[in-house]
């Protein structure tokens, strides 16, 4: 095992991104660090654009190269998080900018009316959980405010209002950010959740407006794509470098994670269409995709070029769970597919970089930055190499690496 620094560095996590404008506006699980992007396009690996990110996450590859004017396209299969990239990435006019700072204050108005009745809530399972009663209300009506606000905002407006509202509603909810995943905690105490609402509306707007005057130079694409079919979108020949940190094997699933946040803004209606998207994930297992993953069956043709990995750690997980060891094939079947489809979208001695991280089922520890190593090899890469970045906080065994190569 390598010997990374023997604490976690804070400023390759998305902490260290708080504070850096935009960066800062949402935190979600699936992000990684500013810092982290910045030191490989600092390391004179990657040349200047076309950059691809193909795993999109919270739009953070996209929006430093955003702000450095390098070009970019980051792709993903959830719609909501091409929306935050996009909201993320772009130059917001004096227009735009101005038309958000008048209509938060009509918003605002809107969650602090506790004579107006509640209006639409989003069908979250057990919602309760989530918000007081009260808070409830007020996000109902604040929301409503939104809706209708955004058919009279030029351009991008009411992206900004939207992004506001987001950090509001997990401002005020009953989850914890501790583990990681996100948690529930227990119910604050009783406060005037009216003056409660209006103070973590204002804190958002204050970071959302600062955030939106910062320029940026090179507006990238955010498309809505497959990641083992990426050319449905993207044409072959094209980037020259890619760097992006994909879903981690650890059987978390990002849809459940964004949940308060596509419910609200209408990406999900349902549980079953948050078990759907899931299921076209890589790397989700939650709702219906773990029914759908108890029938799934591995591809004979597509054959993940590690040893021992279906020998000896597919066995190993399997005598302990075999739903699990259905969930570690798919994993790496579906990034095995993936790594062929990005290696056609490169030009020759382009760069790729992949923030991973390994995982641990039961006893088996997954090598997983020495298997993507082993693909790269095996699909079209040469001169693959695995860096440690930093301890995780969990288990003594977990570590995060960039894995790069070139196109041969």
């Amino acid at each position: 095992m390598p010997k990374p620094a023997p604490k976690s560095q804070a400023e390759l996590t998305f902490r260290g991104n708080r504070g850096l404008g935009r960066h800062g506006w949402l935190r979600l699980t699936p992000a990684y660090s500013v810092q982290m992007v910045e030191q490989i396009l600092d390391s004179g690996a990657v040349p200047r654009g076309p950059v691809l990110d193909p795993f999109c996450g919270s739009g953070t590859t996209a929006l430093v190269c955003a702000e450095r004017g390098v070009s970019a396209d980051t792709t993903d299969i959830n719609p909501f998080l091409l929306w935050l990239a996009a909201a993320k990435a772009r130059d917001y006019s004096a227009a735009e900018r101005t038309w958000f700072a008048q209509s938060s204050k009509r918003v605002e108005r809107a969650l602090s009316n506790t004579s107006s009745s509640t209006a639409w809530v989003p069908p979250l399972y057990k919602i309760e959980k989530w918000w007081s009663e009260a808070t409830l209300a007020g996000l109902s009506r604040g929301f409503a405010a939104v809706e209708r606000l955004e058919r009279e905002a030029p351009g991008n407006a009411a992206d900004l209002l939207k992004v506001a509202f987001c950090r509001t509603l997990i401002a005020r909810a009953h989850v914890s950010f501790g583990h990681q995943s996100m948690s529930f905690r227990r119910a604050r105490a009783e406060v005037d959740e009216s003056l409660a609402l209006k103070a973590a509306w204002r804190e958002a707007v204050t970071a959302v407006a600062e955030g939106a005057e910062r320029p940026v130079t090179a507006i990238p694409r955010a498309l809505q794509c497959d990641a083992r079919e990426l050319e449905q979108r993207l044409s072959p020949g094209t980037y020259r470098a890619v760097i992006t940190s994909p879903p981690y094997p650890n059987r978390m699933s990002y849809v459940r994670e964004l949940r308060p946040y596509m419910y609200w803004l209408r990406y999900l209606d349902s549980g079953k269409g948050a078990g759907e998207l899931d299921w076209q994930a890589i790397g989700g297992t939650w709702g219906t995709a773990t029914s759908n993953l108890t029938k799934w069956r591995p591809d004979a043709s597509a054959r993940v070029p590690f040893p021992g990995f279906e020998r000896r750690i597919l066995p190993a997980i399997r005598r302990q769970s075999p739903l699990l060891a259905s969930y570690v094939h798919k994993y790496f079947e579906d990034m095995l597919r993936h790594c062929e489809s990005v290696q056609r979208l490169l030009v020759p001695g382009a760069t790729v970089h992949y923030i991973v991280g390994n995982s641990k089922f039961y006893e088996v520890l997954l090598p997983v930055e020495r298997i993507f190593a082993a693909m790269f090899a095996a699909t079209g890469f040469r001169n693959a190499r695995v860096r440690v970045i930093r301890k995780r906080s969990s288990k003594k065994e977990l570590f995060e690496f960039v894995v790069s190569a070139e196109k041969a």
